[in-house]
């Protein structure tokens, strides 16, 4: 069941754990740094409309057509899962 998300609060809260970066330059093919990354991901999740957000179980899903990524959030911790490319 899709729950609203609060898109303040995870722009406010988000957190990375070291793992994570590796994670989403493997998964985007991508050799970012960490600010990059962090800038990357508070930027996709500025600008993604809260109708591409929301809540499934434990976890937040930010989908972004235009970056054609789709972001994967803990909704209890606020850390970044991974990122992935949406499928075409």
């Amino acid at each position: 069941m899709n729950e609203m998300v609060n898109k303040n609060q995870l722009l406010e809260n988000i957190c990375y754990t070291e793992l994570v970066y590796g994670r989403i330059n493997k998964k985007l093919n991508t050799q970012f740094s960490k600010k990059q990354i962090e800038e990357f991901i508070l930027r996709i999740l500025k600008d993604t409309d809260e109708k591409f957000f929301s809540k499934i179980g434990k976890n937040y899903y930010v989908e972004n057509t235009e970056n054609n990524v789709r972001l994967t959030i803990n909704s209890n911790t606020f850390r970044i899962i991974t990122a992935d490319k949406l499928k075409q």
